[in-house]
């Protein structure tokens, strides 16, 4: 099946076709093949997978980890849909602080690939979304960080007004604080 790369105008991160089979039984896709993928442009080692449920009008992030544990990840939505985020949190980057935002879903199984150095964030559109992502690195508590999901100096456009939050999300220090010492 062919991998589709295609560049956003922040550089590290990019959105992911690939192509898939669908018949009146439902559908097939290869959704991650590490040949593909490199000869596509993209070659990576992952070492964990994630999954997550989430009901509509949850916003999960802004979440990164730092420059001692940095990770990459390989987001998709595998049930509903969501507006998936990426914000450029490398203090040496021409693009340091601009956000990019894309609607991932079941339907479309586009996925984003997002470098180390941005902070990522989801908000979920459908009931009972669910979302997998593979990473680069492990999970790593003392590496990770955050900026609040509603951060003024970054204005993401979120589709959500008043989305439900973890009690983490709810305290991560604003992007002025983050610019005082940055961690990429």
């Amino acid at each position: 099946m062919k991998t589709t790369l295609t560049p956003t105008p922040l550089e590290g991160l990019v959105v992911v076709d690939i192509d898939f089979f669908e018949d009146d039984r439902g559908f097939f896709i290869e959704s991650w093949n590490r040949r593909d993928f490199a000869d596509a442009g993209l070659d990576q080692t992952f070492v964990q997978d994630n999954h997550s449920l989430s009901q509509q009008g949850v916003v999960r992030g802004l979440h990164y980890q730092d420059g001692t544990e940095p990770l990459a990840k390989l987001v998709r939505c595998t049930r509903g849909q969501i507006f998936d985020v990426a914000v450029d949190i490398r203090a040496g980057s021409e693009t340091f602080g601009r956000w990019f935002g894309l609607e991932l879903a079941a339907d479309n199984k586009r996925q984003l690939w997002i470098s180390a150095g941005f902070a990522h964030g989801f908000a979920t559109l459908s009931p009972e979304t669910e979302v997998q992502y593979k990473q680069t690195a492990f999970y790593s508590p003392e590496s990770e960080g955050g900026l609040p999901w509603d951060d003024p100096d970054i204005g993401i456009d979120w589709p959500v007004d008043v989305p439900l939050l973890s009690a983490r999300d709810r305290k991560h220090p604003s992007f002025a604080d983050y610019r005082l010492s940055p961690v990429f």
